[in-house]
């Protein structure tokens, strides 16, 4: 009689602490592997236990430096050679995800490239949250669970109990998402315009709706500079917002992003943690996400439906 393979939970460098929220979650101990660096930069991961046969889970999300990267190819390419039966690949970030298209002429599409890297390391399977374009699942031909942060975003929002709750899209783009989310609470949303001259830099900004006497929730996916934030919590409160808050899944909180959050109006910035926050800050507040992970974890191992963790598309009671 064939035994079932095991599971097994392996983190990289950029992802220790979720990956031991998701190994207590799951009911686990985390794999032992060694990250070794030589003094020129170059990784070399080391499995110091046997993965013969096991399903392999490898978390690491891939947020600046790109080690993060090369960090993870060289742990799937390693669980590769050493004879994991299933190897899976769990970004809780997935870096490279705003190059997602031809937008300019001469340019690349990094999220395709990262995908592509994935696969020809040997990942059998993708776990990932909030990517930036959801079409990018479109680029891998293995299976991907694509996780969906309004499970953990819901609850919280909920709990607050605004009294003119109004949610707010960053960007033109971010309409769908922030449509689902509003529908499941019966509440009205706006939308803000915004125009670049280059990235990280806005050059206009207007906001389309009312917000007067509104407590406005804005959600995103990825908070960098955090200028967009505090450029349209501003905005809104010269508009005559009573509150204005930000739920963002990815802190990526690069150059004066904390400078930018504690100056701007926001009541308060609350994150996940699939990118560990580099300080704190009286205005961030983190959600974890482990317990999401470990159900995709498990219910991947399993072979059953993740469609439970998707509670924004569910009808809300009365």
């Amino acid at each position: 009689m064939q035994m079932q393979p095991s599971a097994k939970i392996f983190s990289g460098t950029g992802s220790q602490h979720l990956t031991q929220q998701i190994c207590q979650r799951y009911g686990c101990k985390s794999g032992k592997i060694t990250i070794q660096r030589f003094s020129d930069g170059e990784i070399q991961p080391v499995f110091d236990e046997s993965i013969r046969g096991d399903v392999v889970f490898l978390v690491q999300s891939t947020y600046a430096p790109s080690d993060n990267i090369m960090e993870l190819l060289l742990m799937i390419d390693a669980a590769r050679r050493a004879s994991a039966w299933k190897i899976v690949a769990v970004l809780p970030y997935y870096g490279y995800a705003r190059q997602d298209r031809k937008d300019k002429p001469r340019v690349a599409i990094g999220s395709k490239l990262v995908a592509n890297m994935l696969v020809a390391a040997g990942a059998d399977r993708v776990i990932t949250m909030d990517l930036h374009a959801p079409q990018i699942q479109g680029y891998f031909d293995i299976p991907v669970d694509h996780l969906d942060s309004s499970a953990v975003f819901i609850p919280y929002i909920t709990q607050l109990k605004l009294e003119n709750l109004t949610f707010a899209a960053p960007d033109v783009g971010a309409t769908n998402r922030i449509r689902e989310i509003a529908s499941y609470f019966e509440a009205e949303m706006v939308i803000c315009d915004k125009h670049r001259k280059r990235a990280n830099e806005i050059s206009s900004m207007v906001v389309i709706g009312d917000v007067a006497d509104k407590d406005i929730v804005i959600i995103d996916d990825i908070c960098d500079t955090a200028g967009t934030l505090a450029k349209a919590a501003s905005m809104m409160k010269d508009k005559g917002a009573r509150s204005v808050r930000a739920l963002v899944t990815h802190p990526v909180l690069s150059g004066r992003a904390y400078e930018n959050i504690e100056a701007s109006v926001l009541e308060e910035l609350v994150v996940c943690d699939t990118i560990p926050l580099k300080k704190e800050s009286s205005k961030i507040q983190v959600i974890s996400v482990a317990e999401l992970f470990a159900v995709a974890i498990r219910n991947a191992y399993e072979n059953k439906s993740i469609n439970n963790l998707f509670i924004h598309s569910q009808r809300r009671d009365k």
